[in-house]
C-alpha cells in the first residue's frame, strides 16, 4: 500500500487517535525498524527494535470489519515481529475502543499501564490510552 492509500484508509478508521498523514506514513515507512503488513482492505504498522516490538496502527475498512482480517494482520504482525527478534509485544489503545481491547486480549495482549488524558478527540475531549503488551517468549517448564 502507499501512503495515500495508508493515509485514506486510516482516515476511514480513526477519529480517535487522529487519523495519520500521507506525510507520516511516508515518514515512518523510510525507517529500517518499521514493516508494513496489508491485507485487502486492511493494514498493520509496526516497529521492531531491541527486543521489542510496537503495534504503531492498525486498520480494517469499515465494511470489512467482523470476517476475521484484523486478528488474521494482528497474527501476521506478532509473526513479523517475532522475525525481527522481538521478545516482547506492546501498543496503546483508546479506552473506549471496546472491539479493538477484546481482539488485543483474545490475542493473548495485557494491559501493562494507562495514560491519562494521551488521546484529544476533534471536539478537546481527553481519553485515557491503555497500553498492553505481551511476551513471545516460550514459557519455561522446571522439572519437579
Amino acid at each position: 500500500m502507499t501512503p495515500d492509500a495508508l493515509a485514506g484508509l486510516h482516515a476511514r478508521c480513526f477519529t480517535l487517535p487522529r487519523p495519520w498523514s500521507r506525510t507520516e506514513f511516508a515518514d515512518l515507512l523510510t525507517s529500517p525498524h518499521v514493516f508494513l503488513l496489508s491485507k485487502n482492505e486492511g493494514f498493520a504498522l509496526g516497529r521492531a527494535i531491541a527486543g521489542e516490538a510496537e503495534l504503531l496502527t492498525i486498520a480494517v475498512a469499515p465494511e470489512k470489519r467482523r470476517t476475521g482480517l484484523g486478528r488474521s494482520l494482528l497474527q501476521q504482525f506478532e509473526a513479523a515481529a517475532l522475525a525481527r527478534g522481538a521478545e516482547a509485544l506492546f501498543l496503546e489503545v483508546a479506552c473506549d475502543n471496546l472491539a479493538a481491547l477484546q481482539l488485543y486480549a483474545t490475542a493473548g495482549f495485557a494491559q501493562t499501564g494507562r495514560r491519562r488524558g494521551y488521546y484529544r478527540t476533534p471536539e478537546g475531549v481527553c481519553t485515557d490510552a491503555i497500553v498492553m503488551g505481551k511476551s513471545l517468549k516460550p514459557a519455561s517448564f522446571e522439572a519437579t
